[in-house]
């Protein structure tokens, strides 16, 4: 369903406020409601079967932020969900990751496997040549370790492009 803030209140979202009477609901409950949908999803233990709810729950998650952010999925042996943790926080333009620490992270969480995320606030979620070299350094990181990288999600708004479905793995 796409609703748009000129839809009509026969078609817009309704929640029942404290006195029971129906409202179409606003924005931020209605993005709310999706990120606990989407989180529920994400519990930790879930086995990570769907590409497209990962995406859609870092859109939600990172997508608005006006700073870069740098977080990495901990996945077990099974690639279930072992905890999902923003490492690093940056400015506008760029955000200073440090391998040690995502691998030290990695350790701690017993993870056998990690997908990166990281979010582009300009609004373009094309990969820079320094997130391919960084996606490759925390792959030979990681690799010394056992750990496997799936895959790196760059997220600007509502679009995300995954190193792995582009062959940057």
């Amino acid at each position: 369903m796409s609703m748009t803030s000129t839809a009509s209140a026969d078609a817009a979202l309704l929640v029942r406020d404290v006195d029971g009477q129906y409202r179409p609901a606003r924005a931020e409950e209605v993005l709310s409601q999706a990120r606990r949908v989407l989180s529920h999803r994400l519990r930790r233990g879930a086995t990570m079967s769907s590409p497209q709810a990962v995406k859609d729950y870092l859109r939600l998650e990172i997508g608005v932020l006006e700073h870069e952010v740098f977080c990495v999925l901990f996945l077990d042996a099974q690639h279930r969900i072992i905890e999902l943790k923003q490492m690093f926080r940056g400015t506008v333009t760029q955000t200073s990751v440090y391998p040690r620490e995502v691998v030290k992270e990695a350790l701690g969480c017993n993870a056998a496997a990690v997908i990166l995320a990281h979010n582009h606030p300009s609004g373009v979620a094309e990969p820079s040549r320094a997130d391919e070299f960084l996606t490759q350094s925390l792959r030979s990181a990681l690799a010394l370790v056992d750990i496997r990288v799936l895959d790196h999600i760059v997220i600007a708004g509502s679009n995300a492009v995954s190193f792995a479905e582009r062959g940057l793995l």
